[in-house]
């Protein structure tokens, strides 16, 4: 009942960040409604977490879109792996710095072995950051990271240098 609760008062919380509002960038706008917020049910949603809870049904969908949009090679993740698999077929799980999902339970040193390999091609996505708001502001307050979505459950972080730095909250 309280965990009920609890996420309708985010969800109103954070009301005014829906369906991109806000977001001025055209390019991170896309992003937003077409990852983020896509609404369209994709070819094997129905096969994927039947048995899983709500939010890690939430996040695994979230992380499908991702890696569909994406299409990485490698990915370096801490679960989720059939959600990532039916995205892309000829995706290897191991190091990378490509597309990297950590748990929130990661600490601070760990993402500086994730910064040593950064190019302007790598994603991250930190899952659960409602659980450790101190890393992920450290993750936004760092310099090497360009654009961040804060999802409240999970944060995603672009490191493109070309673009200019900037914090999105996105009401997911």
């Amino acid at each position: 009942m309280f965990d009920v609760l609890k996420r309708y008062l985010v969800w109103l919380r954070r009301i005014r960040h829906s369906r991109g509002f806000g977001v001025q960038s055209p390019t991170d706008y896309w992003f937003v409604c077409n990852v983020i917020n896509e609404t369209w049910p994709y070819y094997c949603y129905d096969s994927l977490g039947e048995h899983d809870d709500w939010l890690t049904r939430k996040l695994g969908l979230l992380y499908f879109r991702l890696v569909n949009w994406r299409q990485p090679r490698v990915v370096c993740t801490v679960g989720y792996y059939d959600y990532i698999r039916s995205a892309c077929q000829r995706v290897i799980f191991g190091n990378s710095n490509e597309l990297v999902i950590l748990s929130s339970d990661q600490t601070i040193s760990n993402l500086e072995c994730f910064y040593s390999g950064l190019d302007d091609q790598s994603v991250l996505v930190i899952d659960r950051i409602d659980k450790n708001p101190l890393l992920w502001q450290n993750v936004v307050n760092d310099s090497r990271s360009r654009v961040t979505f804060d999802l409240y459950y999970c944060g995603i972080v672009f490191f493109d240098k070309k673009r200019f730095k900037h914090n999105y909250i996105i009401n997911f």
